[in-house]
């Protein structure tokens, strides 16, 4: 029936003008235009209007989340915290831990033995792939004393002892190492060999307490395990005992399991290199006083690229976010962020931007005072560091620049009152127009179908009126003639 519809209409319509011969298909379209036209210009205006209000929400918001992620990122990395130095790294290395203050540090450190993990070594056999014997191995941790290769004393811990099997598939010497590693019971099995043949080797943590014993339970008929054995009088070859590091610290000897230890020097990790006793390391620091230079200068930098995209936006006159709250709100957070305190501290020493030289301008974009943040970073380098370093850990009254400006964004990202709402409105209003523009083109045709059909009618009754005028001027004429 649509098609018939259309055809119609569409005949009608090339018909049109034929009895009164006036152009009425050009008629009805210029009529149908002007109707519809306020209308539409103002559909394509609102349209338009709400393009530019997503497009402009859309980039503010990603502006602001992006310049909070690369100050987070900066503030983690470490480059402007104080890093800790060592005074003999042949010794022991030293690195900051992730959040620590170290602007206190200072240390002495003696290393008088490294930590070692106990290893040992069985006899070799000729074929690593041939039948030792079945049953179970019993590993027990526990500290041990070894001589010459030799395990001459054990104390078991308190650890329960770990049983592993060892069936007919795993009776080789490649079986029983597999079996171990499998086990995962703190320690590792690996085959070494030579011209002599191929021996297992168990290595175990470092540590004093993580000494170990391996006990064969031999399966009857199928004996041979005993020849791994690890323990007081095994056959087995200690090849290096397990012992803990001991270090000193400002005089003080303590012991650690393991060579990287983070819980002497607060905030620092020490990685032992080498045992050097009677030998003082002293630990100081460095700080980052061209990085947090740097930081400062491109925090300005990116933040009058932010606000001056944004200030364009809110023009009163011209900018697609004039009207918008979250917008203003934005903006009013970032005009903030240099007098706001980020961090604690007495009246004297500089807790806001603007006491380490970053200044407003009239026009409300940022300068740096270069001399002024030099003065900063000499008389109170631990508070501006404070500012843009990682904040977790150094304060539990410290906020810093990155939280500050990571609690801006998440607020210009909600969906609920900050420009990801903005954004989601607009997108939703935008659609409407749509819908309302696909409505007015609905009803401009159906007007011009409703019209085309009465000029129709009109031209059919303007037809026939000619047709009888013709007639009747045929007829006078024929009159006239035979008169």
């Amino acid at each position: 029936m649509a098609a018939e519809a259309t055809t119609s209409t569409t005949s009608i319509g090339q018909a049109l003008g034929v009895g009164s011969g006036i152009d009425t298909a050009a008629l009805v379209q210029q009529l149908v235009d002007k109707q519809f036209e306020y209308r539409n210009a103002t559909l394509a205006r609102r349209e338009e209007t709400l393009t530019a209000q997503i497009s402009a929400s859309a980039t503010h918001k990603s502006n602001i989340t992006s310049f909070a992620s690369a100050l987070s990122s900066l503030s983690r990395s470490g480059n402007l915290a104080t890093q800790p130095t060592s005074s003999n790294t042949g010794i022991f290395t030293v690195s900051r831990v992730a959040g620590a203050n170290l602007t206190e540090l200072n240390a002495r450190v003696e290393v008088r033995q490294l930590a070692s993990s106990q290893t040992v070594s069985a006899a070799p056999v000729a074929d690593k792939t041939a039948a030792i014997g079945q049953g179970k191995l019993t590993l027990t941790f526990g500290t041990a004393t070894v001589a010459n290769g030799a395990m001459t004393g054990f104390t078991p811990g308190a650890g329960t002892p770990v049983d592993i099997t060892i069936g007919e598939n795993v009776s080789s010497l490649e079986g029983i190492a597999a079996a171990i590693n499998a086990a995962n019971a703190g320690v590792t099995a690996s085959i070494l060999s030579d011209a002599a043949g191929s021996r297992l080797v168990v290595k175990g943590g470092t540590g004093e307490a993580r000494a170990f014993t391996l006990t064969a339970t031999e399966t009857v008929g199928h004996e041979g395990l005993a020849a791994l054995n690890i323990g007081v009088g095994a056959g087995t070859t200690i090849g290096s005992a397990a012992a803990d590091a001991v270090v000193a610290v400002d005089g003080v000897q303590v012991r650690r399991e393991t060579n990287a230890i983070t819980d002497l020097v607060p905030g620092v990790k020490l990685d032992l290199v080498s045992a050097q006793p009677g030998t003082v390391v002293n630990i100081g620091k460095t700080l980052p006083t061209s990085a947090l230079m740097q930081a400062v200068q491109d925090f300005v930098d990116t933040y009058n690229e932010v606000y001056t995209a944004l200030r364009t936006d809110l023009d009163p006159v011209t900018g697609s976010l004039r009207q918008d709250l979250a917008a203003k709100t934005l903006k009013r957070q970032l005009q903030e962020l240099t007098l706001n305190p980020l961090v604690a501290g007495s009246t004297d020493v500089p807790t806001t931007l603007s006491h380490i030289g970053v200044k407003t301008n009239r026009d409300g974009t940022l300068s740096l005072d270069s001399a002024k943040l030099t003065k900063a970073l000499v008389n109170h380098p631990g508070q501006v560091e404070k500012m843009f370093a990682q904040p977790n850990g150094i304060s539990t009254n410290n906020n810093g620049l990155s939280a500050v400006l990571d609690a801006i964004s998440t607020a210009a990202a909600s969906t609920t009152r900050g420009l990801g709402a903005s954004e989601l409105r607009y997108t939703d209003a935008k659609a409407d127009v749509v819908e309302d523009k696909t409505e007015a083109l609905v009803k401009a045709e159906a007007l011009r179908t409703r019209m085309t059909r009465q000029f129709a009618s009109m031209d059919a009754k303007v037809a026939a009126y000619q047709s009888t005028l013709t007639f009747l001027e045929n007829q006078i004429d024929a009159w006239n003639k035979q008169g």
